[in-house]
């Protein structure tokens, strides 16, 4: 997690070409200058006031401030601040994690690479890609395709496309731990700490909101899809691949680039098939988050303590509050059962794609194997992003039994058929569950269960009201609405 707090800079313009970091700036000849007057930055890797982390500034950053600032700069910059310390739209401020995930964007990645747009040649390439995809996923899969249409996006589409998703995903947690900052006054203090409590929760919703800014940023300098981390994280039917982190992925690999994008595109039109046509699996996977927020236990000791030493100049202590941990959830057996259960369904999910694509794939591409490997071991890993949800809302997004998991869909493909594997996913309950992936044979091997007499009851049993409604019909009095048999019973 970066340790650089808020994040109060201002959004840079929407560039043509994309690269959302290259307007510079004039009035301070360098560094972050206007565009992050405090210099805070909020951005991984972002140094003090005036450039690196030994810079002027670097220990007092509001110091350099006024030295520095023309009184356009600091109005524009305090105007932010008093937008964020009375937000009141929720438990995370999304608009301030809009403007950071756009600002790590524009700042590049690691490696060097800016973000660009994509012009014609990149979507049409996408676009034949996941063509080309469909066709081949239709021998490897019953299910049919899900994907109404392929984008090409930027960084920056990705980070607009996927926030969403990001907001159902965090809010559960989050708003807890509001929640939680606000109850840990005696309740005959808090008519009193009223604007403090509620300048805590908006400087709460400030931190959730920055630091979910930064990873999102980040992980837009990562993925290569919308279903990168196993969830369904753009919107349903489009079957979305970065360009530039297509190429990116595969400048190391010594695979020619068609076929790495070929690849790419198997796994995502594989994720899209999966979550169109089994509609339960999404509410499934979010659910198990939600769970994992009702159980959420603050560490209210920790947070009394900051509580009673906060000093509304010094709003870092949040931030180091973050970072220490404070709001880490203790380990109550209700989240370990839903962690347990998102991290089985991301490993079956993952699985089910791993084994699928390699079907669609081994026969027609030379590099399969490689990739297969590459994308295993990247997705087993994760990234520093991944890592900073995990710290913050003590999430982990990655599948940690992945290999399993497609070991135990391939055996599935062996013994009973593509039609029979892709049949489980007919309902939540036919799944194979974490101690199915300990003995995996065991499950593939074991006598399927018949629903042919359980169809049969069911039917009965739905049919039954339609014949005494026909009984009742049939034996009704003229004028009285009586049964014929309850009036012979009653003779």
């Amino acid at each position: 997690m970066s340790d650089t707090p808020f994040g109060f800079g201002l959004p840079p313009e929407e560039p043509d070409d994309g690269d959302e970091g290259k307007k510079k700036d004039q009035e301070s000849g360098g560094g972050q200058g206007p565009a992050n007057p405090f210099g805070f930055g909020g951005l991984p890797g972002a140094g003090g006031f005036g450039g690196g982390p030994g810079g002027p500034g670097a220990d007092n950053p509001f110091a350099a401030m006024f030295g520095s600032l023309n009184p356009n700069d600091l109005g524009a910059a305090f105007q932010q601040l008093g937008q964020m310390l009375s937000y009141e739209g929720g438990p995370v401020n999304w608009d301030m994690a809009k403007q950071i995930a756009r600002q790590t964007v524009s700042q590049g990645s690691p490696d060097g690479t800016k973000d660009t747009s994509v012009g014609p040649a990149d979507r049409k390439s996408v676009e034949e890609s996941v063509r080309l995809a469909d066709l081949w996923l239709d021998d490897a899969t019953s299910l049919p395709s899900g994907a109404t249409s392929a984008v090409a996006w930027s960084r920056a589409e990705w980070v607009e496309a996927t926030l969403p998703a990001w907001k159902e995903l965090v809010d559960p947690v989050a708003e807890r731990v509001g929640t939680a900052m606000g109850d840990v006054l005696p309740e005959e203090m808090q008519a009193m700490a009223g604007p403090l409590i509620g300048m805590m929760r908006s400087m709460g919703g400030a931190m959730f909101g920055t630091q979910i800014g930064q990873a999102v940023g980040v992980l837009a300098g990562e993925v290569v899809g919308s279903s990168d981390i196993g969830l369904p994280l753009g919107p349903a039917g489009k079957a979305a691949l970065l360009p530039v982190n297509v190429e990116t992925f595969g400048k190391d690999l010594s695979v020619p680039q068609e076929e790495v994008r070929l690849y790419l595109a198997l796994r995502e039109a594989a994720h899209q098939r999966l979550f169109a046509h089994v509609p339960w699996l999404r509410s499934h996977l979010f659910g198990a988050v939600d769970g994992y927020a009702r159980g959420i236990k603050v560490d209210t000791a920790k947070l009394e303590d900051v509580v009673g030493q906060f000093d509304p100049q010094n709003p870092e202590q949040l931030q180091e509050a973050l970072q220490q941990g404070m709001f880490q959830p203790e380990d109550t057996p209700e989240q370990k059962a839903a962690l347990a259960r998102l991290e089985t369904a991301l490993a079956l999910v993952e699985g089910w794609v791993d084994a699928v694509v390699h079907a669609a794939a081994k026969p027609r591409l030379s590099s399969a194997d490689a990739l297969r490997e590459t994308l295993r071991r990247r997705r087993a890993s994760g990234g520093p992003a991944e890592q900073t949800f995990a710290t913050l809302i003590g999430l982990e997004l990655r599948p940690r039994r992945l290999r399993d998991a497609s070991r135990l869909w391939a055996s599935l493909t062996d013994a009973r058929g593509v039609d029979g594997r892709d049949a489980l996913w007919a309902h939540p309950d036919m799944l194979p569950t974490a101690t199915d992936l300990d003995d995996p044979d065991g499950f593939v091997h074991r006598e399927q269960i018949d629903f042919s007499e359980l169809d049969k009851m069911l039917g009965e049993a739905a049919g039954k009201p339609d014949l005494k409604k026909k009984d009742e019909a049939e034996g009704e009095v003229d004028g009285e609405g009586e049964d014929k048999n309850k009036g012979d019973d009653a003779g």
